[in-house]
């Protein structure tokens, strides 16, 4: 199913580069929006990993320089047998976490400063556990690509609102289909990441707290991260805002409409829902 998603997130994406190559400069562009495409897929597949943690800010920390937090990880890491991931810390006083690699075997996980100050030992391992849950899922290959390829339609479709105002298409039919595509690629694109990110979210969390066995302690856990989100909103790209466990921005109502992530009140009540059946 994940391979099926995959290949359909990556169609998605490079149709929106092709269709914005077309308004800009007709066949050319098309073509050059398909190879560039062809790049980007090679490419993130391979280094999306890297590029996400370069451009959250990520540092890498070792065992000596981050005991509990790497502790943690590599409990949780063992009790799931799964490798141990590379381990990073963002300097944000924003409260976040977000995994990313291609597979088990090249994956990391990332915190930042802000979620060490407010979490307890089993709300950490709740998070910890949910992030590992996406590694073992093999969502973050999903994640991290289309981190890449959405940066890349905004980027293309900044330029096209650009290419509108010099004049870039050949008649004026085109130039306003340059500008009607500039301004609906990015709400595609966001629109894409929903249908991918939301459902799986859902599945961290419950594979999570199974794997941390303490669903209460997740649970606790989201409502403060989705808390100190909303009072901290993170500085943070919004093409990898689906990566992390909670929205990172302040939540307002048109970025809830857009969000990538389930209403946090309901992931918790599915988490306590968990509790009581046990």
């Amino acid at each position: 199913m994940n391979t099926i998603k995959l290949v359909l997130l990556l169609s998605s994406l490079a149709g929106l580069l092709m269709i914005i190559g077309y308004f800009v400069a007709g066949k050319v562009g098309v073509a050059i929006a398909f190879v560039l495409s062809m790049v980007l897929n090679f490419g993130s597949y391979w280094y999306s990993d890297q590029l996400v943690l370069k451009m959250s800010g990520a540092q890498e920390v070792t065992e000596a320089s981050a005991p509990q937090l790497y502790a943690t990880v590599r409990t949780l890491a063992d009790k799931a047998n799964l490798p141990m991931p590379r381990v990073y810390i963002m300097q944000q006083d924003s409260p976040n976490a977000f995994a990313t690699g291609r597979n088990p075997e090249h994956a990391a996980v990332a915190v930042t400063t802000g979620i060490m100050k407010i979490l307890n030992k089993d709300e950490l391992s709740g998070v910890i556990a949910h992030e590992l849950s996406h590694i073992r899922n093999r969502d973050t290959l999903i994640g991290t690509v289309a981190a890449t390829m959405a940066g890349a339609v905004l980027m293309v479709a900044t330029m096209a609102r650009w290419g509108a105002v010099f004049g870039m298409g050949e008649d004026g039919g085109r130039t306003v289909g340059l500008i009607a595509t500039a301004i609906v690629a990015p709400i595609a694109a966001t629109l894409i990441q929903m249908a991918i990110s939301r459902s799986r979210e859902y599945l961290a969390d419950e594979s999570g707290a199974r794997m941390s066995g303490k669903p209460e302690a997740l649970a606790g856990a989201l409502a403060k991260l989705a808390r100190g989100a909303q009072a901290k909103p993170m500085d943070a790209n919004p093409s990898t805002a689906h990566l992390f466990i909670v929205n990172p921005f302040s939540g307002g109502t048109v970025m809830n409409l857009f969000s990538t992530h389930p209403p946090v009140e309901k992931r918790i009540e599915r988490l306590m829902k968990m509790k009581l059946k046990e």
